[in-house]
């Protein structure tokens, strides 16, 4: 029997012991949800407390100014403090946000695109209008660049994040406008940027004017371990290189209290600060400050914010450590994928072999458990290997996880095996 024949039969004896594993699943009739980063009923009730605050009259007011009613557009003093202290950015600069830091990032680029930066024509007057977008990637990143009918340019990420050679070549060309960057605990791979990495993004020397860095420190406090893994400074390292506005750093509560109920920020430049609060005045006369309020008198200050994602961290921890051991148990040295070890944030990120990325998607599709899509981590949801898959540990609880799996682990051989024998 020569060896191709052999390993032929190695290959399909194979598939049929992983066939009949993956339809003992199926009989299951599972219904588990693993595509996207919601926090779990139990992290959201760790912020129940806020529903119950009561304020008196005199809370109302500050600075002379009743914050239930319109006015303070940028935010309560307090709030745009809080956000200060924890992103290391001047309070002043600071503009506070409702729920959702992915309003402030679509209006920043809606600016970009309308109005122009720096005194730039508006991207809708510019040809070529070109974003640069670490990959994989998060998708809503992506999704608001498309919405705009930008171009997008893919940036591998390395252990230190971006490829920042590509970038310093890339940003001579007037067309490229910003970068995405989720700087800590990276979605989907968990990395955080180097010291070096950060240093290099600040001192770039882009050729366009209205070049800016979309800095979405998401993960800014959501460690997994007591032991934070650091992030330097982009704003202050942007003052020192003489590049004030370059800069756009976002961040919210979305992951911390309610998600439907929380607030974010953003904060820039003096001039770029400037328009932002501008461009938010024609939209509205003020935010939701009472909301603004609660979430100040919940935490208390910074350190109030670090404390209570701890209580996170102890209820996240146990669900990222039992997927890595059953990774490391079932797909260990078996060469078919491989996997990031976060140490924070919200998500893993696994490489299967090219090309199988959508098959094993779909395997676990038909088996009852829901995957983000395959390619959902690049722009126009295209992973040129077909490899990478975002696994989402939070929302599930532990035994539901590790069911979910055991069945992922059998569709990526699977997958895997069947594009073996296909070749």
């Amino acid at each position: 029997m020569t060896g191709s024949v052999a390993n032929k039969e190695t290959l399909l004896q194979k598939k049929q012991e992983l066939q009949r594993a993956y339809e003992a699943f199926k009989a299951q009739g599972l219904s588990l949800n693993m595509a996207r980063g919601k926090p779990s009923v139990e992290q959201i009730r760790l912020s129940d407390a806020m529903q119950n605050m009561t304020f008196t009259e005199e809370d109302y007011f500050v600075n002379g100014n009743d914050i239930r009613s319109y006015g303070m557009l940028e935010g309560l003093p307090q709030a745009r403090k809080l956000f200060s202290d924890l992103l290391g950015v001047p309070a002043e600069n600071v503009l506070i946000g409702t729920n959702s830091s992915l309003n402030l990032m679509f209006d920043a680029v809606a600016m970009g695109y309308t109005k122009g930066f720096s005194g730039c024509e508006p991207w809708c007057r510019q040809e070529n209008v070109t974003f640069l977008c670490p990959v994989p990637g998060y998708d809503r990143h992506f999704a608001i660049t498309e919405y705009f009918g930008l171009n997008m340019v893919n940036i591998p990420m390395t252990e230190d994040g971006p490829d920042m050679d590509q970038v310093e070549e890339l940003v001579k060309n007037p067309c490229v406008k910003g970068i995405w960057c989720v700087p800590k605990y990276a979605n989907p791979d968990g990395t955080t940027y180097s010291d070096e990495t950060v240093r290099r993004m600040a001192a770039l020397s882009p050729a366009a004017k209205d070049f800016r860095i979309y800095w979405d420190n998401a993960y800014a406090v959501h460690d997994l371990y007591d032991e934070t893994t650091p992030l330097l400074n982009l704003y202050e390292e942007c003052q020192k290189a003489g590049h004030p506005e370059m800069p756009l750093i976002f961040s919210s509560f979305a992951k911390v209290v309610y998600p439907s109920s929380s607030i974010s920020a953003v904060a820039a430049g003096p001039q770029t600060f400037k328009a932002l609060l501008d461009a938010a005045s024609y939209q509205m006369i003020g935010r939701d400050k009472v909301n603004q309020l609660r979430c100040v008198r919940f935490f208390g200050d910074a350190d109030g914010v670090k404390a209570h994602m701890k209580k996170h961290a102890a209820l996240l921890r146990p669900k990222f450590e039992a997927i890595l051991a059953i990774l490391d148990e079932e797909l260990g040295g078996k060469n078919v994928a491989r996997w990031s070890r976060p140490r924070g944030g919200y998500f893993i990120s696994v490489d299967v072999m090219p090309g199988c990325a959508k098959r094993v998607v779909e395997l676990c599709r038909q088996g009852g458990v829901t995957l983000t899509g395959a390619g959902a981590t690049f722009p126009f949801h295209k992973d040129p290997a077909d490899s990478n898959i975002r696994i989402a540990p939070s929302l599930p609880p532990v035994e539901e996880l590790v069911k979910a799996m055991e069945l992922f682990c059998i569709c990526v051989q699977l997958a895997a095996v069947e594009k073996e024998l296909s070749e």
